[in-house]
């Protein structure tokens, strides 16, 4: 049975991206681009105006001085009028500057009447002036491989004149649920059944992180059902069962799968909840098998299976924030595994605690809801008390810590 780091190792050791696809440039938020994007062009392409104002010399305006008006150069004109000795081209914000100009005076710290303008004050050498290349290149790398496309990768994308982009294509995952005892979302509860709610909380994480979730429904308790829906779930390029990964009469998972062709690299992680998961490859495409306890499944999403996938999608950064906290409260462990307690974060003066976010339960999913973070107690550690650091696993992305 590996270590929790040595399990996540052993994952991230054998997945990786799919290759690349061309997209629109909208379509590429949020996704990583595959390509360096070189820029086509020096930007800025020529030298221009920072303001609207007026273009000088700077060996005229060494104090206040009053200029005569010769020309006018609007954004998307020529500079055809050069600036004479004595004289001012008025000029706008990204127009190009006109020849003999080396300072740009804003329109705010001049006066212009009957022909002449007045400049105010001193202006110093090449000030409010944009030059050709300043920001980037002609060639040089502009977005390098492995960026996370934002709203400014696609301003330059669109600077660069890209109306498309290269970037890692998204992994198709396969979600099987397994158990008799399961009804879809919307049939009759009867006595003794469940909802099958890990289905789409799978699909809700898969699809937040910019994957592809393919529901496959229910396998029943029987190895054709099992062999049917598991045989459709790896033609995707991943595939997660939920339950059946035991030890029961009707935990069947691993037998099929091992029937089917993937090989298995582990069962049995020293964590808690989610211990019983394992970790399989076929033809190379990752298999996981996880528990079927709702909170154990997206405990065990959050801390093998989400990294993985990140790392297919050609992510750097494949796993959340950690940060140190004071625990508040007190939290028995069972030496052996590392236990993962559902906590809620607050800020105080400096210092992030964690409270409990309710009865830690394996079956109880409010607390799941409640949470900010995981806190992980060692496994050599029996109790975690109010006082005592703990590393806090960061669930929320967006998670804002304010004063109180």
């Amino acid at each position: 049975m590996p270590t929790f780091a040595e399990a996540r190792t052993l994952i991230l050791e054998n997945v990786s991206t799919l290759g690349s696809e061309s997209v629109e440039i909208l379509d590429a938020l949020d996704r990583v681009i595959a390509e360096d994007v070189l820029a086509p062009q020096n930007m800025p392409s020529y030298d221009s105006s920072a303001m609207d104002g007026y273009a000088v010399r700077e060996s005229d305006c060494r104090e206040p001085s009053k200029l005569r008006l010769t020309g006018y150069v609007p954004a998307g004109g020529e500079a055809t009028t050069p600036v004479e000795p004595g004289c001012a081209v008025k000029i706008m914000t990204g127009a190009p500057i006109p020849a003999f100009c080396d300072a740009i005076v804003p329109i705010e710290e001049t006066t212009e009447t009957d022909g002449y303008v007045l400049i105010k004050a001193k202006v110093k050498h090449h000030q409010h002036m944009r030059f050709t290349g300043e920001d980037v290149k002609r060639g040089e790398v502009a977005i390098p491989s492995g960026t996370i496309i934002r709203p400014p990768e696609i301003s330059m994308l669109a600077t660069c004149n890209r109306a498309s982009a290269r970037v890692y294509r998204k992994p198709t995952v396969a979600i099987l649920s397994t158990g008799d005892e399961l009804v879809e979302v919307g049939e009759r509860l009867a006595a003794g059944k469940v909802i099958n709610s890990n289905a789409y909380s799978l699909a809700a994480s898969i699809k937040e992180i910019g994957a592809i979730p393919v529901i496959l429904g229910i396998a029943r308790d029987d190895r054709e059902s099992h062999r049917e829906k598991m045989t459709e779930g790896l033609r995707a390029d991943v595939l997660i069962t939920s339950a059946g990964v035991s030890t029961g009469d009707r935990d069947l998972v691993r037998d099929v799968l091992s029937e089917l062709g993937a090989r298995e690299l582990f069962w049995k992680v020293d964590v808690k909840p989610g211990g019983p998961m394992a970790f399989r490859l076929k033809d190379g495409k990752p298999v996981f098998c996880l528990p079927g306890n709702p909170v154990a499944t997206m405990i065990t999403f959050e801390e093998f299976v989400r990294p993985a996938l990140l790392k297919m999608l050609g992510r750097k950064r494949v796993f959340r924030k950690f940060v140190q906290a004071v625990f508040q409260g007190e939290i028995r462990n069972r030496p052996g595994k590392i236990k993962f307690v559902r906590v809620h974060l607050e800020h105080h003066e400096g210092t992030i605690f964690a409270y409990s976010a309710g009865d830690q339960n394996t079956g109880m999913l409010k607390a799941m809801l409640n949470a900010d973070g995981l806190a992980m107690i060692p496994a050599d550690r029996t109790l975690l008390s109010s006082g005592d650091p703990v590393d806090v696993h960061v669930l929320s992305s967006e998670l804002e810590m304010q004063e109180s």
